[in-house]
């Protein structure tokens, strides 16, 4: 049985069709295996002028199009960008196995929306703040912390690339999953939020580049990768496209002034620093953002979120390589065409001592999996991609007192240094040097498992002075 608004939303042909040469659109759903749903918007300067849609899918769906197009005409992007599955489905009331029909619709008008602003530049406010939203409780207390300093958020959620045979893809912070948490936790707070989809950009240069990387030898950090050059370009871009002088995230760092220039200091939670997964972020991005969970426990977050109601208070963490979805980073490269060669355990002196499956199952400092039994334990010292060769040996045999990062650059001149060279290794001091494309670091204590395409992150205290990516 359909609610009676469902049967004359269903029906309304008035809102059906196209919206006309050039006007925005988003499709959500897959015509081959069930419900489809494509909306039109025509935009002038900045107004929904018109909403159609284009409907192949259940009358729920088809109703919920409907109503999101009726609801979308007369309001400007971002005040359509405040519709959301809740809104359609309190006019809908549908059964509770008929929601998931409603959410492709709002999918559909978020998608369009999305594409109308990728045209538009909003005047600027000086209030105006985007926060990036990842559907977790880090980004709904940053949400809710900008709404308490007076600030009038816009919410941002990158949909990125997951492999599609990944074991736990919800778990991604960019899953649709994720991107429809963090439309409702904006939504619930009044605030409009744009989901852009850059699938496609962000496999080709973010996980390209790891699977390249794997190939040759290197162990390279996504994160690093992607927060430099890729995830706060796109969120800076957004920012300038709606008017926005600030960009607001959840991580857990903190942004200071040091010697003329805006850099990176570590957040007050040991546990859950992120100042080194964000140390390629530019200058001119840092000085536009704030971190407002730089100062807290992850542990105050949940209670704020707790306190305030939040979906998200229990929410448990997202994975740490997102596109790999909770599985073995191992067996995804192997998917994806990044395996390197299978071939022989060798001592460093050459001696053959087994056989393993691929190179890039190794990285340095790696103890497990080598197959190598009996005698002292045994290290992976060296991949050879071109040999197909593991290069084993006792852990003392890995000790690295000279490091080269290349590239690699210094913020703030300095010579003395604590040098992070992973993201879960403790700091060592270190002297630096620059030379020719790059930095050297003479460690004052041998580090252990460096390994060619991690990042190094330079320390003064707790403030980011330089670093770059260690060479092989």
């Amino acid at each position: 049985m359909y609610h009676p608004s469902v049967i004359a939303a269903s029906l309304d042909l008035t809102r059906a069709g196209s919206a006309g040469p050039g006007a925005a659109w988003g499709e959500a759903g897959d015509p081959s295996c069930g419900d489809a749903v494509r909306i039109e918007l025509a935009v002038t300067d900045g107004l929904v002028v018109q909403a159609r849609h284009r409907s192949f899918a259940c009358p729920h769906a088809t109703a919920a199009a409907s109503v999101a197009c009726r609801l979308s005409e007369g309001r400007d992007l971002l005040g359509a960008a405040t519709i959301g599955a809740g809104e359609l489905e309190s006019e809908l009331r549908p059964e509770p196995h008929n929601r998931e029909c409603v959410a492709l619709a709002a999918d559909a008008l978020h998608a369009a929306i999305a594409r109308a602003l990728d045209r538009e530049r909003m005047p600027v406010r000086g209030d105006r703040v985007a926060v990036a939203m990842s559907g977790g409780v880090d980004s709904a207390v940053a949400l809710l912390k900008t709404l308490e300093a007076g600030l009038q958020p816009v919410g941002i959620t990158l949909r990125l690339w997951i492999d599609p045979d990944a074991p736990d893809s919800d778990r991604a912070c960019c899953s649709p999953q994720s991107v429809r948490a963090a439309r409702s936790a904006c939504h619930a707070a009044g605030v409009p939020h744009v989901t852009l989809d850059l699938r496609d950009r962000f496999r080709s240069q973010v996980v390209d580049d790891f699977v390249r990387g794997h190939a040759a030898g290197r162990t390279p950090n996504p994160c690093t990768r992607c927060n430099g050059s890729f995830r706060f370009d796109a969120l800076a871009a957004f920012a300038d496209r709606v008017g926005a002088p600030r960009l607001a995230t959840g991580h857990y760092a903190r942004i200071v002034e040091r010697g003329g220039h805006t850099v990176l200091a570590r957040g007050a939670d040991p546990d859950k620093d992120q100042s080194y997964m964000l140390a390629r972020v530019p200058e001119q991005i840092l000085s536009r953002t704030w971190f407002p969970l730089g100062e807290q426990r992850k542990t105050e977050t949940r209670e704020q979120a707790r306190a305030a109601g939040l979906a998200a208070a229990g929410r448990r963490e997202s994975q740490e390589v997102c596109f790999v979805g909770g599985g073995d980073h191992r067996r995804f490269l192997e998917r994806h065409g990044g395996a390197g060669r299978a071939g022989e355990v060798v001592t460093a002196d050459g001696r053959v001592i087994g056989r393993h499956d691929g190179v890039h199952r190794f990285t340095p400092g790696q103890r497990k999996g080598l197959g190598v039994g009996g005698g002292e334990a045994l290290f992976v010292l060296e991949v050879d991609p071109a040999r197909g060769r593991v290069v084993a040996g006792p852990r003392r045999a890995l000790a690295r007192s000279t490091v080269t990062v290349r590239p690699g650059t210094m913020v703030l001149p300095m010579g003395r240094v604590q040098a992070k060279l992973r993201y879960r290794s403790p700091a060592l001091p270190a002297t630096v040097r620059e030379v020719e494309g790059g930095l050297e670091l003479e460690l004052d204590e041998p580090a252990y498992g460096v390994a060619p395409g991690q990042a190094a992150v330079l320390y003064d205290g707790d403030v980011i002075v330089g670093g770059g990516v260690i060479a092989g």
